[in-house]
């Protein structure tokens, strides 16, 4: 059975004083003489109490905590979590996560935090619309990451995913492909960014371009890979909506025998810390975690801090990181 937490009440009962005089004391506020500060804190130290600090900060009119939502099991919004904690390191802030899941929508995950009383929320690759997004600004300050979701008063941070995407045909191309195609994740996040990207690219260099139906994960990958080998015709250049429909991809023309990327080469998109592990080594576009990461905590301290300017949209570059999974046609 596990151990009850030691309170504030336990502490003063076995200090001898009041539990107003033990709160003061463990504040640090004026209020309790010297000695019976020290003998308050000997006595915390003793019991082993550790103070609330999320409830404390609950009880402050500015809790100096940053909200975040995010997706449970999408890789590129991990990647964003653990920047975003490093970025958060030395201002000062907290973060509190509330996840999607397919039950839990984007309100849900919203109103938990505006119960936290949030300085101010982070909203990761966003599931709503630009009428909720422009509500929820009304009653907190907001930043979005990964999104071309535009709203008054809500600040945006995203990569450049279209020249991104322009960048792994721009690649292929160079290595001599010519009958390049695209997963497409239709709905969601930026998937229309994406797949303008590809068009864009493809009618720059003259190929005629082939859009294929898919998702945002490996099963959805697995169909592609399994629709095209069962009823063709294989390009020598695919290009997906983000690394697990990639790596999807991947698994299956391995599985079955297709070189890759003597065959085939495949890009992915995100560069997931999946993407470059050993036996995946998959060619990815970055979108640049730790820049987005960097400048949504600056912006959302600032905003939670009042700070006093014009919403704006920050694009960052996308970059490719070129390794195992594409070669020369």
């Amino acid at each position: 059975m596990a151990a009850r937490k030691v309170t504030i009440v336990d502490v003063a009962r076995a200090a001898g004083t009041s539990v107003s005089s033990a709160s003061v004391a463990m504040r640090g506020d004026p209020g309790v003489s010297e000695t019976t500060r020290a003998h308050i804190l000997r006595t915390a130290e003793r019991l082993g109490y550790r103070p609330d600090q999320r409830a404390r900060r609950l009880r402050e009119q500015h809790t100096r905590m940053l909200g975040v939502t995010f997706r449970v099991g999408q890789s590129f919004h991990a990647e964003v979590l653990e920047n975003l904690y490093r970025a958060v390191g030395n201002t000062g802030y907290d973060l509190v996560l509330s996840a999607r899941t397919a039950e839990r929508s984007e309100t849900d995950a919203v109103e938990s935090l505006l119960a936290d009383r949030c300085s101010a929320l982070i909203l990761v690759s966003p599931e709503i619309s630009a009428l909720d997004l422009a509500a929820v600004r009304r009653r907190a300050p907001v930043v979005t990451i990964g999104s071309d979701l535009l709203a008054p008063g809500v600040d945006s941070v995203r990569a450049d995913d279209r020249d991104g995407v322009r960048a792994g045909v721009a690649h292929l191309v160079e290595l001599g492909h010519r009958d390049i195609t695209y997963v497409d994740s239709p709905g969601a996040v930026l998937a229309g960014e994406r797949r303008e990207g590809y068009l864009e690219a493809m009618k720059r260099h003259d190929l005629a371009p082939r859009v294929l139906t898919g998702g945002s994960d490996e099963e959805s990958g697995i169909a592609v890979a399994t629709r095209l080998l069962e009823h063709g015709p294989l390009p020598t250049g695919l290009l997906a909506h983000n690394d697990m429909t990639a790596f999807g991809v991947l698994l299956t023309m391995r599985a079955r025998g297709v070189d890759v990327p003597g065959r085939l080469s495949i890009v992915g998109f995100d560069d997931t810390r999946l993407a470059g592990l050993r036996g995946v080594d998959l060619t990815s576009v970055s979108q640049g975690a730790a820049a987005l990461a960097a400048t949504a905590i600056r912006r959302a301290v600032g905003r939670a801090e009042d700070l006093d300017e014009p919403s704006r949209e920050f694009v960052t570059p996308a970059h490719l990181v070129v390794r195992g999974t594409t070669g020369p046609s």
